[in-house]
């Protein structure tokens, strides 16, 4: 995969993004659905989509600290020691999100977050300056598509943009993901 076909990519999706638009596209994990975590119009696509009740909230990538503190006034000691330490995609569940949709944050007021460095999302969110929703490609209840032909063809039909990288790639695992109130409290919800 050439740098010319992920910029091209970049700039194709961040087009249908900027105008309210969502994507299909592969992350460090599996493949998702995405849009700008601001808009939330563009949320409520997603969730219609995937036949999600707006209740069940979604994740966000993001590429790097000055987003992360963006969102989140608060970054507990611990959530840095489980990066440092982390080999795998981790999703981080965090209390208190700001400047992003109401529609995304989860009814006890936190957000799931995974700081992401696989280029195409690096470079959309670098593009984008805002983090960018990730939710997994299928209808809600039903098994995540392990590559991008087993994705539902509601899905496919359904966004308005389809990346043209990886459709030969077999998804890693799904996130772990572990919630830390700013109580210090941890729990891991998926290993």
């Amino acid at each position: 995969m050439s740098t010319e076909n992920v910029n091209e990519e970049v700039h194709n999706a961040y087009e249908v993004i900027k105008n309210g638009g969502i994507i299909l596209y592969p992350t460090d994990t599996v493949w998702g659905i995405g849009c700008d975590a601001t808009n939330e119009e563009a949320i409520k696509k997603i969730y219609a989509l995937k036949q999600r009740e707006e209740t069940k909230s979604m994740i966000v990538l993001m590429n790097g600290d000055r987003m992360l503190y963006n969102v989140f006034n608060e970054v507990p000691e611990v959530a840095w020691q489980i990066l440092d330490v982390t080999d795998k995609p981790t999703t981080l569940i965090l209390d208190n999100p700001r400047n992003v949709a109401k529609n995304i944050v989860a009814p006890d007021n936190t957000l799931g977050m995974r700081l992401v460095k696989e280029p195409f999302c690096y470079k959309l969110m670098e593009r984008m300056k805002k983090p960018l929703v990730s939710t997994s490609a299928n209808i809600s209840g039903m098994p995540t598509p392990n590559s991008f032909k087993e994705i539902d063809h509601h899905i496919l039909d359904g966004v308005d943009y389809i990346v043209n990288l990886h459709h030969d790639k077999v998804a890693a695992k799904p996130s772990t993901i572990i919630k830390l109130g700013n109580d210090l409290q941890v729990k891991v919800i998926r290993p």
